[in-house]
């Protein structure tokens, strides 16, 4: 047998609902961020689990999240991204790949990352099939993300594809 290894590269961001938004939940890998601003989306706008989906998408050659899961369909509104994330692992073992692992780098001011870092890693890890590992970094207020105005990841994944 001869695999073949494919990397694949993911990035999503969000922006924070208004403040006065209180019922919009802040979701971060699978993990709900009890007294934190939401952030807009259509699903519920996780964008660690989004940009671990697109990048094994990515690493597949299975296009993106958006034409998988679009945004104008209301049967994806509010739904779990880990859902999502599950999804995109099936639809990659149905083509034959490997899901060997993914890294993220999630950039925020706020909240900090590292007090729930473990159980976003292992929902995302059971959701993927494969170990997903979280970093968080801050932008040092430098732009939108430096004045909090919302989160983004960017992600890694390697695959293999066997003949």
């Amino acid at each position: 047998m001869n695999a073949k290894i494919r990397v694949g590269q993911g990035f999503d961001i969000h922006r924070f609902v208004e403040a006065s938004d209180i019922d919009r939940k802040l979701i971060l890998g699978g993990v709900h961020f009890v007294n934190e601003r939401g952030l807009i989306g259509h699903s519920d706008a996780d964008v660690i689990a989004h940009a671990v989906a697109e990048a094994i998408l990515g690493a597949c050659g299975l296009g993106n999240i958006g034409e998988h899961f679009p945004d104008t369909d209301p049967k994806w509104k509010n739904v779990d991204s880990l859902t999502l994330l599950a999804s995109v692992a099936k639809m990659a073992s149905e083509n034959k790949f490997e899901i060997g692992n993914v890294d993220c780098s999630v950039v925020c001011e706020q909240p900090k990352i590292s007090l729930h870092r473990d159980e976003m890693q292992n929902k995302l890890s059971a959701a993927a099939g494969a170990p997903v590992t979280i970093k968080g970094r801050r932008a040092e207020g430098l732009g939108s993300l430096g004045r909090g105005e919302g989160i983004a990841c960017w992600a890694v994944a390697v695959v293999t594809q066997n003949d």
